[in-house]
């Protein structure tokens, strides 16, 4: 059915990057709205991985690259988790030579591929007139590239960092903050029972959103995140004062997986890149606890105390939504469609200040997110600040400025 005139405009839709639940509420908020104005709706498969895959030929079956969007199929997805369309972290800028597709391989032969050349005949086989891509600021990276190429693009920020720019909120960041609570709270009668420490692994390669969010909810004693380098004897020596005040005789730690000691790096689970040269974090929390509890001897009478150590990865990007990452996801798919109707394209959208909004879309490539550590975490005390609420976003510390 591909590049067939049938009198319809046609939109591409993908999600790329890590899953959060939230992303297939998204597809079927813009799905929905799309049809009913006349619109079809194409998913692209497997985030930009599909859209380099495809073989531009009417007798090929590309079923793996792209598919038709109906209401049924996005209804039946619609109050799911992860994303039905798939997702991976290509980055067809820069493919390196055994990820090009087979019937590529004679054209481009290089270490690393530009494929976008690629990328756009697709989009113009396929008919796409306008490419909403969702993701983090990786894959919304490769969106601004497109746009600069020609392609309609309209942006929805998707990460459980909730580290894009431009945005108090990302799809994805309530469910993570809420399952990181969910699962401290479910640990921390192990860590009572047995008068441990408890050392908890959370995403956040380098912002500190998700470790600071459920510190300040109570979920955990202390947090460190990748904004500011830790000293280990004062993170050992302020968990046993913890421990010490709880009649449950138990602390615990919240530690982005990006976070740094003074002295050290981040540490990876090994040399291994991904297509936006990102090595595989992981096992900071390994560190954290071995050489927290070599220190705890010395404040508590010579004896060390054990500790708990959780990664908690992939499971709090697992599920299905909350209902912030069910509303958020419908309404930002609307936005989309707003702005796509209007002929308005080079956009994100965004929540700004308690507001629904759309800006610039290049604001994914000219900043950061982070926190801001001088207003909101106590960098002696390594948790957040627990005051100046008045006039500060939904998640406090997560908007610019």
């Amino acid at each position: 059915m591909a590049n067939v005139n049938t009198g319809k405009k046609r939109i591409g839709i993908l999600t790329g990057g890590g899953d959060v639940p939230g992303l297939n509420p998204a597809i079927r908020a813009v799905t929905i709205r799309a049809l009913r104005e006349g619109w079809e709706v194409i998913g692209l498969r497997r985030g930009w991985a599909g859209a380099i895959d495809i073989v531009r030929e009417h007798d090929h079956d590309n079923s793996d690259n792209f598919q038709h969007l109906t209401e049924e199929i996005v209804n039946r997805a619609g109050r799911t988790g992860g994303t039905f369309l798939h997702t991976s972290r290509t980055r067809p800028s820069a493919v390196k030579a055994d990820a090009v597709p087979d019937h590529l391989k004679d054209r481009y032969k290089e270490k690393t591929n530009d494929l976008t050349p690629e990328v756009l005949k697709n989009l113009d086989w396929l008919g796409i007139d306008y490419l909403i891509p969702i993701g983090g600021d990786d894959t919304l990276s490769y969106g601004v590239r497109l746009y600069k190429e020609g392609v309609k693009v309209i942006a929805i920020p998707k990460t459980m960092d909730n580290d894009v720019p431009g945005t108090d909120y990302c799809i994805g960041f309530s469910t993570c903050v809420t399952r990181t609570i969910e699962m401290a709270n479910r640990l921390r009668t192990s860590a009572g029972s047995h008068e441990r420490l408890l050392v908890l692994e959370v995403f956040g390669r380098y912002a500190g959103f998700t470790a600071m969010l459920p510190t300040m909810a109570g979920a955990a004693n202390r947090c460190v995140i990748p904004e500011y380098k830790f000293n280990m004897d004062r993170l050992a020596e302020l968990l046993m004062y913890d421990r010490a005040r709880n009649p449950s005789k138990y602390a615990i730690c919240l530690v982005s997986e990006g976070s740094m000691y003074e002295g050290g790096e981040m540490v990876f689970q090994s040399a291994t890149t991904d297509a936006f040269g990102h090595a595989k974090l992981g096992g900071i929390g390994d560190l954290v606890s071995a050489e927290i509890q070599k220190r705890t001897a010395q404040h508590n009478k010579g004896k060390e105390v054990h500790i708990i150590n959780q990664k908690l990865g992939y499971l709090v990007r697992g599920g299905d939504p909350d209902a912030v990452d069910s509303i958020v996801p419908m309404a930002y798919g609307n936005l989309a469609l707003d702005l796509l109707l209007a002929g308005i394209h080079g956009r994100l959208v965004v929540l700004k200040n308690g507001r629904y909004d759309n800006i610039p879309l290049d604001i994914v490539t000219s900043t950061k997110k982070v926190v801001n550590v001088d207003r909101f975490y106590n960098a002696d005390r390594y948790r957040p600040h627990y005051k100046s609420f008045e006039m500060t976003p939904l998640f406090i510390m997560t908007s610019e400025g």
